[in-house]
């Protein structure tokens, strides 16, 4: 069982490879793929070494999988590639999401539309990702209408420059030549994640809109985000307020989601006990608090999601559709 992951080297695929051995999945080689400037170079896989190859040597040495987290413009150019040798590509990058002849796939969500046909399948956005794991069953019992969710977003997400502004910040290096952001993040809220679109919104914002409704297969459910950046390390937090065709129960909104596969419910508001990104940091579950009622409107519920938005919202989710295949044969 060989595995390719292609941007090895980077924030997530680093993480995919730690989620790879934590999962104990079958491999028996790793074929670590990254830029020119890398091939060469090791990367340690249970304790072995694996050099970087470029993809040709990759695709050469017949990966039963491919796990991109290589930047859009590489998938668009390489996962076809990967694809027309017979090898499934599991892809982080935003490149195939919205292509109409792609699956786009949470395993707790639409895993089962997945067929051997499927040879680059898309991974989501990883503020879409958590939201849709705790939407999933509450969608299936009640019927979302519409969904307001205003995520605060970790440093991690934009990728290792992001991190080392931020600490360079809190230490007191405030050079703009380092800056990935257009302002400081340090001790600051910045209410802008990815470019702007002309509607107003940013492109971010409107991925957790159209992602939403691909991944739960349904076009009714209307969605708006607003997506911040704030200075923290370790997952994605997000406020939802979900609006249903039918009434609930509380009780029996968190009976569901404690019972839900990647769920964890932490809802004990007195004694201070709710879902934290430093508590979410390194796990690969969707945790979920401040279950309660939106007194202003009937039908509706107010939640707040956490989840490690390199594992779940990136490495775990791609690793745990590669299990996925594998379980269903759909591997070489």
């Amino acid at each position: 069982m060989k595995i390719a992951v292609v941007g090895a080297t980077g924030l997530v695929g680093t993480e995919i490879l730690k989620v790879l051995a934590e999962r104990n999945f079958p491999v028996t080689e790793i074929i670590p793929v990254a830029s020119e400037k890398s091939i060469g170079k090791q990367v340690e896989f249970k304790g072995k070494q694996f050099t970087v190859v470029g993809y040709e040597d990759a695709i050469k040495m017949k990966p039963a999988v491919a796990i991109f987290s290589a930047g859009g413009s590489t998938s668009l150019a390489l996962a076809p590639k990967f694809a027309e040798a017979g090898i499934p590509v599991i892809d982080n990058s935003s490149a195939w999401r919205m292509d109409p002849t792609k699956k786009l796939v949470v395993p707790e969500v639409n895993a089962d539309t997945l067929t051997a046909e499927d040879k680059i399948i898309a991974n989501p956005n990883c503020s879409t990702i958590q939201m849709v794991v705790v939407m999933k069953p509450l969608h299936d019992k009640y019927k979302i209408k519409r969904v307001v969710v205003s995520t605060y977003q970790s440093v991690t997400g934009t990728g290792k420059a992001a991190v080392d502004q931020l600490f360079a910040e809190r230490g007191g290096d405030d050079d703009a030549t380092k800056k990935v952001y257009p302002h400081k993040i340090d001790l600051n809220v910045l209410p802008h994640i990815d470019v702007f679109l002309d509607n107003g919104y940013t492109k971010e914002e409107m991925k957790m809109t159209n992602e939403t409704k691909k991944i739960m297969g349904d076009d009714s459910i209307a969605v708006t985000a607003t997506t911040v950046r704030i200075p923290t390390i370790g997952g994605h937090s997000e406020a939802v307020n979900i609006e249903f065709e039918n009434d609930f129960d509380l009780a029996e909104v968190s009976k569901l989601l404690s019972e839900t596969e990647g769920v964890i419910v932490q809802d004990d508001p007195k004694n201070f006990v709710y879902p934290m990104p430093i508590n979410a940091h390194g796990k690969d579950e969707v945790f979920v608090g401040r279950i309660r009622r939106d007194e202003s409107q009937a039908k509706t519920l107010n939640l707040w999601i956490v989840a490690d938005n390199l594992r779940k919202g990136a490495a775990t989710n791609a690793v745990q559709i590669a299990e996925y295949l594998l379980g269903k044969n759909l591997l070489a």
